[in-house]
C-alpha cells in the first residue's frame, strides 16, 4: 500500500502540472471503488485546481467549487499522461486539463477513492480524526508519550494508529523503531520520554529521507512518470527476516503483529 512518503511523492509529482491548471473534462470509467466515486465530481469540471494539499494518506485537490478527495488503496497511482495515451484496463477516472495532460487515476484492485466535498475537507469523517501530521509542528516525543500513558499495546500498534499519529504505515514504522533501537513489541506505555523523543525523531527522519528517495516500491508503487521508489534498497528492518542485522550481525527475527511483517534485531532494540 502507497505510504506517506509514496504519497507526498505523488503530490509533488503532480503539483506542478496541476496547480493553477484548469480542468477540461471529468471521465469516470469505474465508478465501484472502496466507495462510489460521486456523480458530484462531475462539479470539478471547469473548475482550477488552486492546490494540491496532503492529510495523511489522501491527497486533496482543492477548487473553487470544492475538493477532491484521492486515496491511492493498495496499489494505486494517479499519473500524468498525454491525451493520446491508450487508458489502461484499470484507469478508472480522468481529468483533462487545459495544459494538454490528463491526470488519471489507476487503481487495479479498486480499494482507492475520488471523492468530491464540499464542505471543508477537515469536517469529513475520513479525516476528522487524524492525529498530526508527522513531519509538523504539534508532533514530537512529548506527544508521543503523553498519549502512551497507561496503554499495553505494542509500541508497533501505537504509531501505527492514525489516531496517534498520520502516516506511519507498517514498513516505516519497522524502520524508525530499528533507528531509535525500541523493541517493537513493548508495550507503549512502558517507554520512557527519553525514548520517545528519540522515536518522533527517527520517525521524521526516515520519513524525510523516504520522500527525497522517491518512496518504497515492494510491489505495485510507482510515481506520476511511471517510475519506481528507491528506498527500499536501504531499508535495515522491513523485508530482513532472517538476514543479519546491520549493526551487530546477529539475525534478524520476524515475527507476525496485527498480521502485519514486523522484523526486529532481538540485541539492537529492547
Amino acid at each position: 500500500m502507497p505510504e506517506l512518503p509514496e504519497v507526498e511523492t505523488t503530490r509533488r509529482g503532480i503539483l506542478d502540472a496541476v496547480q493553477n491548471h484548469r480542468v477540461l473534462n471529468v471521465q469516470v470509467h469505474e465508478r465501484r471503488l472502496r466507495w462510489p466515486v460521486p456523480a458530484e465530481l462531475a462539479q470539478m469540471q471547469g473548475q482550477r485546481v488552486t492546490d494540491i494539499t496532503r492529510r495523511g494518506k489522501y491527497l486533496l485537490l482543492h477548487t473553487g467549487a470544492g475538493t477532491a478527495l484521492v486515496h491511492l488503496g493498495m496499489s494505486g497511482s494517479l499519473r500524468l499522461v498525454s491525451p493520446g495515451t491508450p487508458r489502461k484496463t484499470h484507469d478508472h477516472v480522468e481529468l483533462m486539463l487545459d495544459s494538454g495532460l490528463v491526470l488519471r487515476l489507476h487503481d487495479p484492485r479498486r480499494f482507492g477513492c475520488f471523492l468530491w466535498l464540499t464542505t471543508p475537507p477537515d469536517e469529513h469523517p475520513l479525516l476528522a480524526d487524524l492525529g498530526p501530521e508527522p513531519l509538523e509542528d504539534g508532533f514530537d516525543g512529548g506527544w508521543l508519550h503523553r498519549l502512551s500513558h497507561g496503554r499495553s499495546a505494542p509500541v508497533k500498534n501505537f504509531i501505527m494508529d492514525s489516531h496517534v499519529v498520520v502516516g506511519v504505515g507498517n514498513i516505516y514504522a519497522n524502520e524508525a523503531l530499528f533507528r531509535a533501537g525500541i523493541h517493537p513489541l513493548r508495550a507503549a506505555g512502558r517507554i520512557s520520554a527519553a525514548r520517545y523523543d528519540s522515536l518522533a525523531q527517527a520517525i521524521r527522519d526516515i520519513l524525510t529521507y523516504a520522500i527525497g528517495r522517491g518512496g518504497t516500491t515492494l510491489r505495485d508503487f510507482v510515481n506520476t512518470q511511471g517510475e519506481p521508489g528507491y528506498f527500499q534498497l536501504e531499508l535495515d528492518a522491513y523485508g530482513r527476516g532472517g538476514e543479519p542485522c546491520h549493526r551487530c550481525l546477529r539475525p534478524m527475527k520476524e515475527v507476525r503483529l496485527g498480521g502485519r511483517s514486523t522484523v526486529f534485531c532481538t540485541q539492537c532494540q529492547h
